[in-house]
């Protein structure tokens, strides 16, 4: 039996997948490539954008100049991020008006881990170590990605990202060879980020519903539970040398598969917060929804600009 055009399309797309060859804006692709391509961009900008407010909390409260810099820098980083990324989901069609009203209205989502709060200035470190560490273990392998677009963003992102780590790293160490408070406030905020670190890498790759495609689009290249794993592995060393202890007292090394073996993670409390009964969904998306409607203005001015300049330069034209 013959294949039907769209069936011929399709096996010459997933060939040219198999040989990995990118996929690039203007190339044909099923709509279902598409589709999943748009959610997982668009989650990853809104993860950036949303991701701003739990460090940016501290930013009037940071304990020194050089550390407001430091920090003022990062989140600024994390905004270029959303933006690149958003770039990225526009050339597959969809508006960047309509993926921000998506997330204001609950129809998108962002990572779970944004949904936390920021307790105590140790946390800035935890989420710069923790959080951008499993950050760029993810988007390490995101560089590679089929689609052209989203893989050339991943390559500055990650680069980004990478200083952001070391950042939060040296402040966890300053603070955990530092007074005896410091060191506790170091250790109680690596307490309450552990596990929600585990969780961003997503559900087990038997109950998350989407892999099996990604993977065979080479839209994801590692599996959460690989990904998860190399984290995990990455980490531990990295903890001993800040001298901070990991919440697992399942937590050891298995000389047999020369990887760190980990405790059950709470995924009832991951689908809680991806439902939106985290500490903190409520707050984030009303933040989100109030700086959108203050910035009205601005887009309006920007408009009301382009349209004059648009006159202006058909006029000249004629």
């Amino acid at each position: 039996m013959a294949l039907g055009l769209t069936d011929e399309h399709e096996a010459a797309f997933q060939a040219r997948i198999d040989s990995d060859e990118k996929i690039e804006p203007r190339d044909w692709m099923p709509d279902r490539y598409r589709a999943t391509l748009i959610r997982q961009v668009a989650q990853h900008a809104h993860s950036e954008i949303i991701g701003m407010q739990p460090e940016g909390n501290w930013i009037t409260r940071a304990p020194s100049l050089r550390r407001k810099a430091i920090l003022l820098a990062k989140v600024q980083d994390e905004a270029g991020h959303g933006l690149y990324l958003y770039s990225a989901a526009e050339t597959l069609g969809v508006s960047r008006e309509e993926l921000v009203d998506q997330l204001q209205t609950g129809r998108q989502k962002y990572s779970s881990i944004f949904n936390y709060p920021t307790l105590t200035w140790a946390d800035v470190g935890a989420i710069g170590w923790l959080v951008d560490g499993a950050a760029i273990t993810n988007q390490l392998a995101l560089t590679h990605t089929s689609y052209g677009p989203y893989a050339r963003a991943m390559v500055r992102i990650c680069r980004e990202e990478s200083f952001h780590q070391r950042q939060g790293f040296e402040l966890l160490m300053e603070l955990s060879h530092g007074t005896e408070a410091q060191h506790e406030m170091a250790q109680d905020a690596i307490d309450r980020w552990w596990w929600p670190s585990l969780m961003m890498f997503g559900p087990p790759d038997q109950e998350s519903p989407n892999s099996a495609q990604s993977m065979a689009w080479r839209i994801k290249r590692v599996s959460n539970d690989e990904l998860r794993q190399r984290f995990v592995d990455m980490t531990v060393p990295q903890a001993e040398s800040l001298g901070l202890t990991l919440p697992d007292p399942a937590l050891h090394w298995n000389q047999a598969t020369e990887h760190y073996e980990f405790g059950a993670i709470d995924w009832d409390e991951f689908n809680r917060v991806v439902r939106g009964d985290g500490p903190c969904n409520a707050q984030r998306i009303a933040n989100r929804r109030e700086a959108d409607s203050a910035g009205e203005w601005v887009r309006e001015a920007a408009r009301a600009w382009a349209a004059k300049h648009d006159r202006a330069g058909s006029g000249e034209s004629a």
